[in-house]
C-alpha cells in the first residue's frame, strides 16, 4: 500500500503530532508498505528553522524509510493569531500544490489540528483520486475558541461550518478519544466510519532508567523530589498553577519544579518566575528527543495540567503515556478522559485543574509516601504495555487504511 500523510510537523521536531506521526509511519514501512509524509521545513515552536534545514520551495530526505517532502511556508512562531495563520495557510497550499507531483498513492491522510492541514487531504485526496482519512488530535475550532483566541462571531461561524464540511467529506475519521467520537456524533457525523486510536508511546525509546547523575548534577537536583512538566507552555496549560504551588512550597528546599519546553506562554512564565523570586523552579528550553528520556528518569512526579474548561475534560494529553512507560506517577490537573485512564490504571493522583493547594497536597503526599509513587510507576507501565503500545496501536491504524481502500471518495 502505498501512504500519502499530510502532518505539519514531523521530527525533528519533538511535539506530541510530530512524535504519533513519524511513529505510525515508521511502523507502516516496517510492515512492508510505502509512505510518504509532506511536512515544513522543522522550525516548532519559535518559527525559526532548524539548523541543517532551509525552508526552500521543495526538499526531500528519507528518515527511517519514511519519503519526507518538506514544502515551503510561512514561518511564524506559535504565537499571534494572523501570523500563525498565514503559516498554516501557507502550508496547505503548498502541500496540495506540490502532491499531484508525487507518485501514485492509494490513500491519503491529514491530521488536525491545524485544521488547514486536515482540509489539505481533502483537496489532496480528490486531485489523487483515493480515499481520504482524517484524524482529529482535538476538537478544533472548540480547543482555540475556549482559551479565547477567536471572538469574531463571523470568524467562529465559518470555521465551524469548516469543521463539518471536513466530517461529511472525509472517508474515514479517526480521533485520539471517546469523547472526541461522542461529539461528532452528537453533531450528525456517521458513527460508523470513526475509528478511535488513542495516543500510545514508544516503549523502547521510554523505558524505567536510574537518574543520570551528571544531569542531577547539572541541575542541582541532588538530594530533592523533582516535580517535572515536559511540553509546551501554551495558553492552554495554564503553568502559572506550577509557579503558584512553588510559591507555596518556597520554605521547603527537597522539593523542586522542573519545567522544560518552548511554547508561547514561556517568556512570560519566566519573567514572573524571576519576579516572584522561585529558586525552587528550574525552566529549561525545548530539548532534542533524544535527551528526554534521561529528563523522565531524573523526574520523581510527572504534572500534566490544562485550564480548567469543560472541553478539555475530551483530551488525554499524550504526556500521560509517556510518564507511565518511565513509570514516572503522574500528578493529572486534567479531568474527565484522561482522569479515568489515570485513576483505572492506578498511575497517579488527581489535582483540580488551576488549583495549586490541590496540587501541593498532592505532591506532599508522594513524597512523604515515596512507595506509592513506586506502586503507581509500576502500575503505569503496565498498563501502557497492555492498552497504548504504539506499534500495536499502528497495527490497528493499519487495518483502517486497509479497509478505506474499499470505499469510494465520496462526491468526486
Amino acid at each position: 500500500m502505498r501512504i500519502l500523510f499530510l502532518s505539519h510537523y514531523f521530527p525533528p521536531e519533538v511535539n506530541a503530532p510530530a512524535s504519533r506521526t513519524f511513529e505510525h509511519c515508521r511502523e507502516w514501512v516496517r510492515a512492508g508498505h510505502h509512505v510518504t509524509v509532506i511536512t515544513c521545513a522543522p522550525n516548532h515552536p519559535r518559527g525559526e528553522v532548524y539548523p541543517g534545514y532551509r525552508n526552500r520551495f521543495v526538499q526531500r530526505e528519507n528518515v527511517e524509510g519514511i519519503d519526507v517532502v518538506r514544502v515551503w511556508s510561512y514561518m511564524a512562531a506559535n504565537e499571534g493569531f494572523a501570523k500563525r495563520t498565514a503559516n498554516y495557510v501557507s502550508y496547505m497550499i503548498m502541500a496540495i500544490l506540490v502532491a499531484p507531483w508525487l507518485a501514485r498513492t492509494d490513500v491519503v491522510i491529514s491530521t488536525s489540528p491545524q485544521f488547514f492541514n486536515g482540509l489539505a487531504g481533502y483537496a489532496v485526496s480528490r486531485l489523487k483520486r483515493t480515499p481520504w482519512v482524517l484524524e482529529i488530535r482535538d476538537l478544533w475550532p472548540e480547543s482555540i475558541l475556549a482559551v479565547g483566541a477567536i471572538k469574531n462571531p463571523r470568524v467562529i461561524r465559518f470555521l465551524e461550518w469548516l469543521e463539518m464540511f471536513a466530517y461529511r467529506k472525509a472517508d474515514r475519521i479517526v480521533p485520539v478519544t471517546d469523547a472526541f467520537k461522542n461529539y461528532m456524533v452528537d453533531k450528525g457525523v456517521d458513527a460508523a466510519k470513526i475509528e478511535v486510536i488513542k495516543n500510545g508511546v514508544d516503549l523502547q525509546r521510554y523505558q524505567p532508567a536510574q537518574k543520570d547523575p551528571e544531569l542531577v548534577k547539572e541541575q542541582g537536583l541532588d538530594g530533592r523530589f523533582v516535580a517535572s512538566y515536559f511540553g509546551t507552555h501554551g495558553m492552554a496549560h495554564h503553568l502559572e498553577t506550577i509557579l503558584d504551588a512553588a510559591e507555596l512550597l518556597s520554605d521547603r528546599n527537597d522539593i523542586v519544579f522542573l519545567l522544560v519546553g518552548d511554547g508561547a506562554e514561556r517568556e512570560r512564565l519566566l519573567a514572573e518566575k524571576e519576579r516572584r523570586k522561585l529558586n525552587n523552579v528550574i525552566m529549561l528550553p525545548q530539548q532534542p528527543k533524544d535527551r528526554m528520556p534521561a529528563l523522565w528518569a531524573s523526574s520523581d512526579a510527572s504534572l500534566v495540567l490544562l485550564k480548567k474548561f469543560d472541553l478539555f475534560k475530551t483530551v488525554i494529553p499524550s504526556k500521560i503515556f509517556e510518564s507511565m512507560a518511565m513509570q514516572c506517577p503522574i500528578l493529572l490537573g486534567v479531568d474527565g478522559e484522561a482522569r479515568q485512564i489515570v485513576e483505572q490504571a492506578g498511575a497517579g493522583l488527581y489535582c483540580e485543574p488551576e488549583n495549586a493547594v490541590s496540587l501541593v497536597e498532592n505532591l506532599e503526599r508522594l513524597v512523604q509516601d515515596r512507595a506509592l509513587g513506586e506502586r503507581m510507576g509500576e502500575a503505569g507501565r503496565e498498563c501502557v504495555s497492555r492498552l497504548f503500545d504504539r506499534r500495536v496501536l499502528a497495527t490497528r491504524y493499519l487495518k483502517l487504511l486497509e479497509n478505506a481502500l474499499w470505499v469510494s471518495p465520496a462526491n468526486l
